[in-house]
């Protein structure tokens, strides 16, 4: 578990690096609340973006966005609500994407822009 955990945090830290280099603007890490939880909070161009990053060593469990499941999703959408809520954003265009990590003899790293949360 710990493992698991170190990989993850590795992740997200890669995560960021690499969404700083390519422009974008850091909200806020890891946001927790009661309605769920969000990895990366930042903010591309005009738009608000909700990331789930997702970090693996391999494929043995399939792809990492196959981690986002339904009930990921909701938590996502309701986290993001509420985010949008307490800060008074509900008239920013938000977008949802999923950064995959792979860990490997390097790492790569595959940001998938604008998938489809479903309610």
């Amino acid at each position: 578990m710990y493992e698991r955990h170190i990989l993850g945090k590795t992740g997200e830290q890669v995560a960021r690096e690499y969404l700083i280099k390519n422009g974008y603007r850091l909200l806020v890490s890891n946001f927790r609340c009661r309605q769920g939880e969000i990895d990366i909070i930042a903010i591309d161009k005009n738009e608000l973006v909700f990331i789930e990053v997702k970090t693996r060593k391999n494929k043995h469990y399939g792809n990492p966005i196959d981690a986002v499941d339904k009930k990921k999703q909701q938590h996502i959408l309701n986290a993001s609500k509420y985010f949008i809520y307490i800060h008074n954003l509900e008239n920013r265009n938000i977008r949802f994407d999923v950064i995959e990590i792979y860990a490997k003899d390097k790492l790569y790293i595959n940001h998938i822009k604008n998938i489809n949360i479903t309610k």
